[in-house]
């Protein structure tokens, strides 16, 4: 086994700790951990990432039904759309992206070149949401009063970009269920990982007739990463989380702009 494969693997555990730890964003690190560390083509590494995402997700979707912070009715309202779009996404519109997108000069714009510089700007994007300071919402029950276009349109959004990049989305959904929804910050991320767990792993369906799954690695790699999840949660009851949200978002920040610039140049 290579030292980037044991990196990789050690990516996995990472992931799943900074999930248990601050309840998202370590899976914006699985893309770069399946390119960079174990060699696995964009397309692939996209697809691969849909599955332990929506995995992980599910993991913590369980441990907050338990604790009876979901919102069944506003999942099911903001999934539907992001649920048909993150399926076509992965069946049909991948698929079709030619491997030459556009040449400028004597530098050609490829598929998978193009694939990980718009991830690089969707990291950039999660960064920024995890340095800022987030103003806490009242945790008291209001009367929820649903936006249903821009819920819909947030839902198609939301589900063609974790189709394309195959991250979870949480920074987007997460500020649609409190604006749009008017759920508590709690109850928004709790919501969050069911959509996100449902949602990708149905996207990740639409890969299975278009390409060459490894389960057995991918299998071991989710596992791993599960585990993590629960070493997270545990380190969370002696670290403040939101603390480490604004540290990591630092290492995403500087993580986006070293893909673009090793993609771009």
């Amino acid at each position: 086994m290579e030292v980037t494969e044991v990196l990789g693997y050690f990516g996995a555990l990472t992931i799943g700790i900074v999930l248990g730890l601050i309840g998202g964003g370590g899976s914006i690190l699985t893309v770069p951990v399946f390119v960079y560390l174990m060699h696995i083509n964009p397309v692939t590494a996209t697809a691969y990432s849909l599955f332990v995402v929506g995995s992980s997700a599910l993991v913590g979707a369980v441990s907050n039904l338990r604790k009876g912070l979901i919102s069944f009715r506003t999942a099911i309202i903001f999934s539907i759309p992001a649920f048909i779009a993150v399926y076509l996404t992965r069946k049909f519109l991948v698929p079709i992206i030619p491997n030459e997108l556009f040449s400028i000069v004597d530098f050609t714009i490829t598929k998978d070149i193009g694939i990980m510089a718009f991830f690089a700007i969707i990291m950039l994007m999660a960064s920024i949401s995890m340095i800022k300071n987030r103003k806490e919402t009242t945790e008291k029950e209001e009367t929820v009063s649903y936006n249903y276009p821009l819920i819909v349109i947030e839902g198609i959004v939301v589900g063609t970009l974790t189709g394309i990049v195959g991250a979870g989305g949480g920074f987007l959904i997460i500020p649609a269920l409190v604006l749009f929804a008017r759920l508590p910050m709690k109850k928004a991320v709790a919501t969050s990982l069911l959509i996100i767990a449902i949602k990708s792993l149905i996207g990740f369906l639409g890969d299975i007739g278009n390409l060459a799954i490894d389960w057995s690695f991918l299998i071991v790699f989710t596992g791993i990463s599960i585990i993590g999840i629960f070493i997270g949660m545990y380190l969370s009851n002696f670290i403040e989380g939101e603390k480490l949200k604004k540290g990591f978002g630092w290492f995403v920040l500087g993580m986006g702009i070293y893909i673009l610039i090793k993609e771009l140049t």
